[in-house]
């Protein structure tokens, strides 16, 4: 499923809306480090498998 520049668009104008715009920078650190912290529990988990095998 794609999504097009318009739809992207029209998502971040609503998130703008109602976030304002001051929010959009702390709710886009507060992304990265949740994105962050789960591809370092699934690169962690993925270690541990390989050592019990």
């Amino acid at each position: 499923m794609k999504m097009s520049t318009q739809e992207l668009l029209i998502i971040l104008g609503i998130v703008v809306i109602i976030f304002g715009p001051r929010q959009i920078p702390k709710l886009s650190k507060m992304f990265g480090k949740t994105v962050r912290n789960f591809k370092d529990g699934m690169n962690s988990n993925t270690a541990e498998d390989h050592d019990t095998i």
